[in-house]
């Protein structure tokens, strides 16, 4: 059983896997260490991994620490991971980024694919076919968005993504949320688009935490997969103890 770590910007996510198979996965927020620990007395792990887009706070780092397993930190540009990656600045890349490059693309293999991960940021990311990561973009999130509208002006509220959405708003808080919602998706479906024409036998997975009603011809190739970053980051995993592995068997330092 290997355990993936993955801590983003609202949320941490464990994830317990049995092989390549997802077992379970829970939530915590960074406070609550006492999920872990019992998450850990659960299942009987004996490897491993995390990657992290906020700093630690030492007492997260102290719990890791004390695991009783190795685990492993994915950090850009310097864990080996079975993709090739093209970044320019490879360690600035992000570890959510990577980790959902590799996972999509270990998952089918010999297709160009495009990840859409719709969390506090959108971010695009492409693989092509030849499993070299090429790059991406990064847009702000819906929260991002309408958190901006109320913090630049001086009469739009502050009001929740969450909430009915229709095509015309008749209260300034449905027009502030159609705007913003329906500009996410129009975004996206754009996106996909342009990407389709280019690359026709592309495929997309979209992951992360919004609900999107994506109104495109392409939808027979969108998968849908909010683990895809943890998959890829049990990939990663299981590439570095293979490779370990085989550096013991041949006194490879």
């Amino acid at each position: 059983m290997n355990l993936t770590i993955d801590i983003g910007n609202t949320c941490v996510k464990l994830v317990a896997f049995d092989g390549t198979s997802p077992v379970e996965e829970i939530r915590m927020d960074s406070d609550e260490l006492f999920k872990l620990n019992d998450f850990c007395e659960k299942y009987h792990f004996r490897h491993g991994i995390y990657s992290s887009v906020t700093n630690l706070s030492d007492e997260f780092k102290h719990a890791i620490e004390a695991l009783p397993f190795p685990v492993m930190r994915l950090v850009s540009g310097v864990t080996p991971i079975p993709i090739i990656n093209k970044y320019s600045t490879p360690k600035t890349l992000g570890t959510d980024r990577l980790a959902a490059a590799v996972g999509s693309f270990l998952s089918v293999k010999d297709r160009d694919i495009l990840i859409i991960d719709v969390g506090t940021c959108i971010t695009y990311d492409f693989v092509n076919s030849k499993g070299e990561y090429l790059g991406g973009n990064i847009s702000p999130g819906p929260t991002v968005r309408l958190k901006s509208l109320h913090a630049f002006t001086d009469a739009l509220p502050l009001i929740e993504r969450k909430g009915s959405v229709s095509e015309i708003g008749d209260t300034t808080e449905m027009a502030i949320r159609n705007g913003v919602m329906h500009g996410v998706e129009y975004e996206i479906e754009g996106c996909i688009s342009e990407f389709s024409s280019k690359y026709p036998n592309l495929l997309v997975y979209l992951t992360g935490g919004v609900q999107l009603n994506l109104r495109i011809s392409e939808k027979k190739c969108i998968f849908v997969d909010k683990l895809i970053v943890p998959k890829g980051l049990n990939y990663i995993l299981l590439y570095n103890i293979k490779e370990q592995i085989h550096n013991e068997k041949n006194n490879i330092k």
